[in-house]
Parts: structure tokens; sequence; C-alpha cells
């Protein structure tokens, strides 16, 4: 049922893309028309790069806030196990403690 709309919607795109894509080539070769893709495409470009190191400077942050997070889960981890040996420790010394009084 849609496929016959997605046909003509593909072939209504190209007729209208092909005398687009032909002033494009034209135009190309202009001098001026040229200068201003040129111009535009170094900004863009300029755009890019400096996205790309602002997204890259945010991810270095975000890994070094995931590494300090787990370097503190290391550590509590470290005084749990610390804790429990001092309590089973306790718990040995009550027990001893506790025959030698019986």
């Amino acid at each position: 049922m849609i496929l016959p709309f997605v046909k003509l919607g593909t072939l209504a795109l190209r007729t209208l893309a092909k005398p687009i894509a032909s002033k494009l080539k034209q135009a190309g070769v202009h001098p001026r028309f040229r200068e201003l893709i040129v111009n535009l495409a170094q900004v863009a470009g300029g755009a890019i790069v400096f996205e790309v190191q602002r997204s890259s400077r945010s991810e270095a942050k975000k890994e070094e806030l995931r590494r300090q997070e787990l370097e503190a889960l290391r550590r509590k981890g470290e005084d749990m196990a610390k804790e429990v040996d001092l309590l089973k420790q306790k718990l040995i010394q009550q027990a001893y403690l506790g025959r030698e009084f019986k």
C-alpha cells in the first residue's frame, strides 16, 4: 500500500534533483561561487574541529570522574575488608573469652 507512494516520492526527488545538480555543476566553475563554497566549507570545517575538541575534553573529564569513582569504590572495599577482619578478630576473641569463663 505504501510502496507506490515511496516509489513516486523517490521518482519526484530524482526528477527535481537532476536540474539542481546540473546547475550546481555549472556554478562550480564560476569563481565567485567557488570562493563562497570554499569559505563556507572552511567555516563548517572549523566548527567541526571545535566541536570535536570540545567533545574530547568533555569525555576526558567524564573518564577522570569515572576513574576517581572507581578508586573511591576500591578504597571503600578495602576499608570494608579491614573492618570485616577486625570484626572476625573480635568475634574470635569473644569466643575465646567465653570459653575461659565457663
